[in-house]
């Protein structure tokens, strides 16, 4: 059973809650939130909330719980939006969104081999969306959801929950399974998100968020001047399908070695098998942990800015994805096209193909059990 620690209590507003107008993000204001309809998905409604804190603002839609855009400030207190993602909901469904920008992934993020597990001895075929693999849960996992949305407040905090049941049998999976993420702002610009489901049958489950990060600027051009620090002395080997062999490789003496902070353009045209493979970097790293906390996984600095972004989980596994596939025919909140290592993806998360690798942690969560996980996305400045 997976069953993580959550730090910090959240408390559900009663229906008097007044949403704050988005103009309250002034520095030194209270946290807020505010709503505002933005249109429809197959006859659903679908509505934007934006979060504040002072000088740090988040969006939210309830479609896929895209995280739409992260603003906080430079070392100068300029804001910038700092994730990627489309400035319209048309740009995500019509694009289909194909490269998952600010989503919500489930039932299974990574990737499945072949689409295939056996579970209490029966065969489950899934989707085949990354040839010859499944991969972030189907043709319409749940990054093409709608969600429902619920303001939440705490001390010095504000949040959004939202809700999703995923029936029998979607995509292939087994169980109802019911899913709640809580987004939360905190007073010194983080974003904790807190994932909580449960499952009326035996199924596998790999909740993560699968946002795209540029401290330059969203738009701004390539991630390869940031510096990136894993604490991971191993990482899981793919195949030439990007599906783990099995193994638990260590990461000394290769380019898979962040143990110390290094920049991402230093080594990602490397023709070390791996970064072949993915065409840079697009990886499961396993994380170094002393318990089932809270623990530091990822930093992410950039010089030029002086933004920093830390992110601590409660995860076995971080996925560093460099934006390699990004080919410049999608076009960002601020108009730019997103070319190759424009943003990078740390997906914090159980190891990929989990169902066909026994020496793997479980992703199987059954009747009774609850399957509980944080990430906190830290922004700072330096």
């Amino acid at each position: 059973m997976r069953t993580f620690a959550r730090a910090g209590v959240v408390v559900l507003l009663g229906l008097g809650l007044g949403l704050a107008s988005s103009s309250s993000s002034q520095a030194g204001a209270k946290p807020s939130i505010s709503k505002e309809a933005y249109g429809s998905v197959g006859g659903q409604a679908v509505d934007r909330y934006t979060l504040s804190n002072g000088k740090f603002r988040v969006r939210i839609l309830t479609y896929g719980g895209i995280l739409q855009t992260v603003e906080t400030p430079d070392r100068h207190g300029r804001l910038a939006n700092v994730t990627l993602g489309f400035g319209t909901l048309g740009g995500y469904v019509t694009s289909k969104n194909p490269a998952y920008f600010g989503a919500l992934i489930g039932r299974y993020g990574n990737r499945i081999a072949k689409g295939k597990f056996t579970l209490g001895g029966q065969t489950y075929q899934l989707a085949i969306n990354n040839d010859p693999n499944s991969l972030h849960g189907g043709n319409a996992g749940f990054d093409k959801r709608v969600w429902t949305a619920t303001p939440v407040a705490g001390k010095n905090t504000v949040a959004l929950r939202l809700s999703y049941v995923s029936p029998n049998g979607e995509e292939g999976y087994p169980g109802t399974l019911r899913t709640t993420v809580t987004y939360t702002i905190t007073k010194d610009r983080g974003i904790r998100i807190d994932y909580h489901a449960t499952t009326d049958k035996a199924t596998v489950v790999n909740l993560t968020n699968h946002a795209y990060w540029n401290l330059g600027g969203e738009g701004t051009g390539t991630i390869d001047d940031h510096k990136l620090q894993l604490r991971a002395s191993r990482y899981t080997p793919v195949d030439s399908t990007l599906i783990p062999t099995g193994k638990l490789a260590a990461v000394a003496g290769t380019p898979m070695d962040f143990r110390k902070a290094t920049a991402i353009g230093a080594r990602n045209r490397s023709s070390f098998q791996q970064i072949v493979y993915g065409r840079g970097y697009d990886h499961n790293w396993v994380l170094d942990r002393h318990g089932k906390g809270l623990e530091v996984a990822a930093r992410v600095s950039d010089a030029a800015s002086g933004r920093t972004l830390t992110i601590s989980t409660t995860e076995p596994g971080i996925q560093f994805y460099g934006g390699n596939f990004l080919d410049g025919t999608l076009y960002g909140t601020s108009g730019r096209a997103y070319r190759q290592g424009d943003g990078l993806a740390l997906e914090t998360q159980h190891f990929p193909d989990s169902p066909n690798h026994a020496n793997f942690p479980s992703t199987v969560l059954r009747p009774g059990q609850v399957l509980r996980s944080t990430t906190v996305y830290q922004f700072g400045t330096r």
